[in-house]
């Protein structure tokens, strides 16, 4: 960060927050120990063999095989974003943080300009009809396999562009998106089945999520009473101290709340 940028920030007023603030863990700006464990966590069940690596059949494992193959394909071709792993063909843990806080938080800048380049298939700036059927056509079959209710191209077309409201009618670009708020959407419905179906069957006059809280903060705490729930094989094990000792995935997952 650039000294105007902490200035920006409420770096430090978060950090005199977090001297008066009794439990850590409802601070969750920069750093919360729920969020580091949810993502430890994620990473540490889908890389089987513990070799501190994940590659493209692990993370297709990911949320029951949610995202696409045609997604996975522009993931591991670093398209989004380019990996800091090692090993050729995989995600180290620190492309898997990047990846999840893109995934289950679609609403930030940085997570619409990953999504965006993963969609803009020729790389013009624009996503355009073509680039949203390509993606579409897979997930078209995804739900037929699943026996769901389809949806024709024509009509998320339509849903979206009236949703977006794009300067270029129906050529879509990432200011378009930053602008109306709802890209989510948009990137949910062509690279995650089980996100497209519940926006496609949810109640449009049902409670509006607490804003207080972004998609992440939800994620992270819903997956954390998860965990909480679940009584760990290896409860006893000593918890890594900070997130650089997570980086030494030989050991096993932190033991809950250690």
């Amino acid at each position: 960060m650039t000294l105007p940028e902490i200035r920006r920030s409420n770096l430090f007023a978060t950090c005199l927050r977090c001297d008066d603030e009794p439990d850590i863990n409802k601070i969750l700006f920069y750093f919360s120990y729920e969020h580091f464990y949810v993502l430890y966590c994620k990473f540490w069940e889908l890389d089987s063999d513990h070799d501190q690596f994940i590659g493209k059949a692990d993370l297709a494992r990911y949320g029951t095989g949610a995202l696409s193959q045609k997604t996975l394909d522009r993931i591991f071709t670093q398209i989004p974003r380019k990996f800091a792993s090692t090993r050729p063909g995989t995600m180290c843990y620190d492309d898997f943080i990047w990846f999840l806080l893109s995934e289950e938080d679609k609403t930030t800048d940085t997570s619409l300009t990953y999504w965006f380049r993963l969609c803009d298939l020729d790389g013009d700036g624009v996503i355009s009809a073509y680039e949203m059927e390509y993606f579409y056509e897979e997930q078209e079959k995804r739900l037929a396999q699943q026996d769901s209710e389809l949806v024709k191209f024509s009509d998320i077309l339509t849903q979206m562009t009236d949703m977006i409201h794009p300067v270029q009618g129906g050529r879509i670009t990432l200011a378009d998106l930053k602008r109306c708020k709802l890209g989510n959407n948009l990137f949910n419905i062509l690279t995650n089945v089980t996100k497209f179906i519940i926006f496609e069957t949810r109640d449009p006059f049902g409670t509006r999520p607490d804003t207080e809280f972004t998609d992440w903060d939800r994620f992270a705490q819903v997956e954390y009473e998860k965990l909480a729930s679940e009584e760990a094989p290896l409860a006893n094990e000593e918890a890594p101290q900070d997130v650089n000792d997570a980086a030494d995935l030989e050991q096993p997952a932190p033991a809950l709340g250690a």
